[in-house]
């Protein structure tokens, strides 16, 4: 709610994915030292840019957006996604084995994603690493600055095993980060001598970052020094506010979606949360929490769920019929358990969204229906007056047995 009394609704929406170059390219826009590289989407490219870089060594990167990269197999027979190597001609054949063939790694579907790009990057040694982020925090309200000389590790083991190597430091969101507040970060990463000025420029440009694309986290690990003696951010996440997406133009239109399944694109157009799973019963639910609470439920009672659907908070009718929509138009599903709160949301919206689509989608799988909270009477009585053939349930875990016992019935 605003201060003059209005309620704003705000719809969130699946984070924004960028690849590994267009997030190195970022930075670098914005004067962050990252490693000298050139993107090619053919093997000739990405040996004219292997030519371009006139580096010791080269390192090449398949562009996928799925993490394991290293120890992949493509179905061309090649195994890795990162290749050093020291001769231009050797980047031209692994890319030739990269292009166009998919890549598979622990992170991906079973399959494999197909490889469109590759990032042709200066190879460079790494002397120390460390870890550096700057994040929105709740508790501080406002952006602090995260940092340990123990980096290229995960840093929540780090702050388990040891806690005292993990400095915070609060940033004025008015005044930003001080000079003194950059340095004293710097020496508490370990850089020592020139290194210490020159890692408390790159945090104030980091910070600089962070502000001008309006990220809530950028996180670098390893932000690292190498044995020339530069500060290097060697590898980055960065995170996007979604609601400033108005005035983030043009990063929101590299977001990446040739990655998602069909029907996660598909729901993203009607702000749903979609995300594919092998069983056959539908999970239809408001907020991430009580999705994957119906989909353990749903599992405890010895069923398998279709999905995860994910409405969030500001529903629209139209979106409840699109969900429908997506729901029945998997083959795999056998039953529709739809499980909704309402605190935000109003349960007759739903419920007159239910019945449309219903009527409309001619619906031949079982519907098991579970609703609470706001306007739930009416709800109810909506459903009951449909004369559709729903099953209605009292709490989540009747629902869970009702929704299993309907495809048993099969």
């Amino acid at each position: 709610q605003t201060c003059d009394g209005r309620t704003v609704q705000l719809t969130p929406r699946r984070w924004l994915n960028l690849q590994e170059y267009q997030s190195k390219k970022i930075m670098a826009d914005h004067g962050v030292t990252v490693q000298r590289f050139f993107v090619a989407d053919s093997a000739n490219d990405a040996l004219e840019a292997a030519q371009r870089l006139k580096a010791k060594e080269i390192v090449l990167k398949a562009q996928i957006l799925a993490g394991g990269r290293g120890k992949g197999i493509f179905n061309s027979g090649l195994k890795g996604g990162v290749h050093l190597t020291k001769d231009p001609k050797t980047v031209e054949q692994l890319a030739k084995q990269m292009i166009g063939y998919n890549l598979s790694t622990k992170q991906t579907p079973k399959d494999g994603v197909t490889v469109k790009k590759v990032m042709v990057a200066e190879a460079l040694d790494i002397l120390r690493e460390t870890y550096f982020a700057i994040l929105m925090d709740r508790a501080c309200n406002g952006p602090v600055m995260v940092g340990s000389p123990q980096g290229g590790v995960d840093i929540e083991e780090v702050a388990v095993t040891s806690p005292e190597l993990i400095f915070k430091e609060e940033i004025d969101i008015f005044e930003g980060v001080k000079d003194h507040q950059a340095l004293q970060m710097a020496k508490n990463l370990g850089f020592q001598g020139s290194l210490q000025q020159q890692a408390a420029d790159q945090i104030k440009k980091l910070y600089n970052l962070f502000l001008k694309i309006d990220a809530t986290q950028v996180e670098v690990n390893p932000f690292g020094e190498t044995p020339e003696g530069q500060v290097v951010c060697f590898d980055a996440k960065i995170n996007f506010d979604d609601n400033a997406e108005f005035r983030q133009k043009e990063i929101f239109a590299m977001d990446d979606k040739s990655e998602n399944e069909p029907i996660e694109n598909e729901a993203a157009k009607y702000d749903l949360k979609y995300i594919g799973l092998d069983g056959n019963i539908a999970c239809f639910v408001n907020g991430a929490g009580l999705a994957m609470a119906t989909c353990d439920i749903i599992s405890l009672n010895g069923g398998k769920p279709a999905n995860f659907l994910d409405l969030g908070g500001g529903v629209k009718e139209a979106q409840v019929y699109q969900a429908f929509k997506l729901l029945t138009a998997d083959p795999k599903v056998e039953a529709i358990l739809v499980n909704i709160f309402g605190g935000i949301v109003n349960c007759a919206i739903i419920a007159n969204g239910i019945t449309k689509a219903c009527q409309e989608l001619e619906l031949k799988v079982p519907l098991v229906v579970r609703l609470e909270g706001t306007n739930v009477q009416e709800a109810q009585r909506i459903l009951s007056e449909s004369g559709l053939p729903i099953t209605s349930a009292n709490d989540l875990e009747d629902a869970a047995k009702k929704a299993v016992a309907s495809v048993a019935k099969k």
